[in-house]
């Protein structure tokens, strides 16, 4: 399948100048023609797949052309305004329409015994979760396995358009069965004296049940404060609910081993199989046969000081070409883990099953074992390391003009920090980098300076949203809480991978090679909506229903900067995003503002990059351990909807274990007070974030004060119905610490600071106002 077909080439419209109007051309369709045919064509492709049904492709089949095309565009901007369909990816669908592969989760049967399942993954804001009907084969396959309740699984699935209320949207069958989900709670035992013991579970939807008891016996080999998981066994009107331990995971006696709890919630494989280890080390350094000799090249690496791998290295220079004035050559080196984790190997089977590597205070849950990620795969400084390359020429203005791909063998010139080479370029050298700094550093911050005329010119998303890091002190505790500073060290690598990542997609796409693209959907029309109405709130007139593209969203940043709304509208910007995720029709990179993107990188820690590599082997023909050629965009769009879910955890993991970790921290610290900013409002309460550590709490909406506050959720705030102020999204306020969960990582404050009375809103946003509440009542 041409991958290419799918995307526009930069300047390319949908309209065909040399066509003129069409006097004998037949008549626009009807708003329901455009309906049926979209239903119909999405039906039809439950068993393709995934392709695009855009603008185009409907003016194609009722054969609209020229001016035409015009009248075309507007109908389905109206058919959207009023929620008919919805455009995701750059393609019309029935709102909340599913794509062809789902991950899914089988969670019950229907009365006439038929599998039901859900997809792992759904924004909540496209409606209720749909349900789907798992049709078993007439014919088994001898030996194949039987889905059962419980198990997740890759589906294709096919949209019901006859289907009823209440009833499943669609049919599916399994095109792949994952190894079993298991449901466990998980929770700390705390044994008795005379044997059994209690469970304090340790995620927050558990917690609010209470403890489980244990009877004596039950307990296994689980020793007092021992992470383990449970199986409930009965729950009556009286006393604790029974349970027992069904598996030790691991003591709990430090914080530094808190990110036990996430791995096993998430359930993120983290021991290697005995296969996976054994191939690692038998794995041998690759030879520089047919490999371009690069070992003269002084590439370098620049990561954070605490890195243990090192999978990307960088150089730059003049380019000598006297018809590229003030140019430059810059060379972006990848470890070549394709060399090592061949196709269905157990490396690679492992890996794919990981999807990436998990990131936690006091560890890392690699995607391949050390051997291959610190070792063989690591471009440490002065050793012969193989790598796949790109050579990239860029102009003076720093728009690229030409790239190349190339299999080489490299010798890194250094390791350095990103602190490192900015004192270097800041003239603050140390004994590494004083000799570097003239002919590599320097040369790397020239052509970062073009690269970044050329960023600036392109307009990608720029939220000002400052991260966090914990740092554990030697007993694994809490020692700080930093916001590390952002450096042009940082940026310069940031641009160089932004660049490598996007000619691998040119490459793979011009040689009509199917791939996994990271992509990143433009935000809904509701969301947009609802953006305009909140900005309208303070003030900023934003056109609803207009097409927004990220340097517009830049200039509304631009215009509170320094305001007292600055945080409020960079987190309000925020959440109108969509995520981004892999995917294999491409609809391109909305917060990059690129046409086309994939990940290239780090092949160590995403099994996307690694992808990556194996179809630039295979286009380029680059060497025999490529893509395998009988890997079809089916199966490849089954890996994306894999590792996109893989993602996915490994997110609510880090997030999770850091929640717990800073309420262990601020859990003697009950009765403080501390200075935080409201990062959410909702009918249930507000959420504040300290700002000092990070810390999210939440105050229930009971606890605001003899007001009766209800939820705005065009404002983003909880106004009191008798006094007028309110709490809203973004206010500063100081909070006292009343409770403090750690393993649940739950904080819950009480609000010292007063509400602020509510801004008079002018004629104009009132009726705003109005409207999208009963847009809201609508929908609901």
């Amino acid at each position: 399948m041409n991958k290419a077909a799918g995307t526009r080439r930069s300047g390319q419209d949908d309209s065909d100048p040399a066509q003129a109007p069409d006097q004998g051309a037949p008549a626009l369709p009807s708003r329901d023609d455009i309906l049926a045919f979209i239903a119909r064509e999405r039906e039809a492709l439950g068993e393709k797949a995934p392709a695009k049904i855009g603008k185009r492709e409907i003016a194609r089949a009722f054969g609209i052309k020229g001016a035409d095309r015009i009248a075309l565009k507007r109908m389905l901007k109206e058919l959207e305004a009023e929620g008919s369909v919805e455009r995701r990816r750059k393609t019309w669908h029935k709102p909340g329409l599913l794509p062809a592969i789902v991950l899914a989760d089988i969670f019950s049967r229907d009365r006439d015994g038929d599998l039901l399942a859900a997809p792992v993954e759904w924004d909540a804001t496209q409606g209720p979760i749909p349900k789907i009907v798992v049709s078993m084969p007439r014919r088994q396959r001898p030996g194949a396995p039987t889905p059962g309740v419980g198990d997740r699984a890759l589906l294709r699935v096919e949209f019901l358009p006859d289907a009823k209320a209440g009833e499943p949207a669609y049919s599916s069958r399994v095109v792949k069965l994952l190894p079993r989900a298991k449901t466990q709670v998980l929770g700390i035992f705390r044994a008795h004296p005379d044997g059994g013991g209690r469970i304090q579970p340790v995620d927050k939807k558990n917690a609010n049940r209470g403890e489980l008891e244990v009877a004596p016996g039950g307990e296994g080999e689980a020793r007092d404060g021992d992470l383990v998981a449970v199986e409930i066994l009965r729950s009556g009107r009286f006393g604790l609910p029974a349970a027992r331990v069904r598996e030790r995971l691991g003591a709990i006696d430090s914080e530094k081993a808190v990110s036990l709890i996430a791995i096993h919630t998430h359930q993120i494989p983290n021991v290697f199989r005995p296969e996976t280890i054994a191939e690692a080390e038998r794995a041998r350094p690759a030879a520089i046969d047919r490999r371009e000799d690069w070992r003269s090249v002084p590439l370098v690496t620049i990561d954070p000081a605490d890195a243990k791998d090192h999978d990307d290295a960088v150089h730059a220079e003049n380019d000598p070409d006297p018809a590229n004035p003030g140019g430059f050559i810059l060379r972006v080196a990848i470890a070549d883990v394709a060399a090592y984790v061949t196709p269905g190997a157990a490396l690679d089977r492992e890996a794919l099953d990981r999807g990436n590597s998990v990131y936690f205070p006091d560890r890392v849950v690699p995607m391949l074992p050390e051997r291959i990620s610190n070792d063989l795969c690591s471009l440490r400084p002065n050793e012969d390391r193989p790598a796949l390359a790109v050579r990239m020429v860029i102009a003076a203005d720093g728009h690229k003009l030409r790239h190349s791909f190339h299999r080489i063998m490299m010798r890194s010139a250094a390791k350095l920090s990103y602190a490192q080479a900015q004192a270097a370029i800041d003239n603050m050298p140390d004994a590494t980098t004083a000799p570097l700094l003239a002919p590599v550093i320097a040369p790397l911050y020239d052509a970062y300076r073009a690269l970044k005329m050329a960023r600036d010119k392109r307009g990608p998303l720029d939220l000002d949203l400052p991260e966090r890091k914990i740092i554990l002190n030697e007993q694994g505790t809490v020692g700080s809480v930093v916001t590390p500073p952002r450096l042009d060290a940082h940026r310069l690598i940031e641009e160089f991978m932004i660049l490598a990542n996007v000619a691998a997609a040119e490459t793979l796409e011009a040689h009509d090679q199917h791939f996994i693209y990271r992509a990143h959907d433009e935000p809904s029309l509701e969301k947009l909506n609802n953006l305009a109405e909140f900005l309208a709130s303070i003030g900023i007139k934003l056109a609803k229903g207009e097409v927004m593209r990220a340097a517009q969203f830049n200039g509304v940043l631009a215009r509170v900067k320094d305001t007292d709304n600055e945080h409020l509208v960079n987190e309000v910007v925020l959440r109108t995003q969509a995520q981004a995720e892999y995917v294999v029709q491409n609809y391109g990179h909305f917060g990059l503002n690129l046409r086309r993107y994939a990940h290239f990188t780090s092949p160590i820690r995403r099994y996307a990059d690694l992808i990556v590599h194996r179809a630039l082997i295979l286009a380029l023909r680059l060497g025999s351990d490529g893509l395998p050629a009988a890997m079809g965009v089916e199966e490849m769009a089954e890996v994306a909807a894999r590792i996109s879910a893989a993602e996915r955890r490994a997110m609510a993991a880090e997030r999770e274990t850091v929640e717990r970790l800073i309420a262990a921290h601020l859990a003697d610290k009950i009765g403080a007070s501390f200075e935080g900013r409201i990062s959410g409002a909702t009918r249930a309460g507000l959420f504040i974030r300290l700002s000092e550590t990070g810390a999210d709490g939440f105050i229930p909406a009971s606890m605001l004060g003899d007001d009766y506050f209800r939820h705005d959720e065009t404002l983003h705030a909880l106004i009191g119905s008798r006094t007028g102020k309110m709490h809203r999204l973004g206010d500063i306020v100081t909070v006292k610490l009343v409770e403090a969960a750690p393993l649940a990582g739950a904080l819950r404050f009480e609000l010292l600071s007063e509400a602020r009375p509510r801004a008079k809103a002018r004629p104009r946003d009132e009726k705003s106002n109005r409207s999208a509440r009963r847009s809201v009542r609508s929908r609901a």
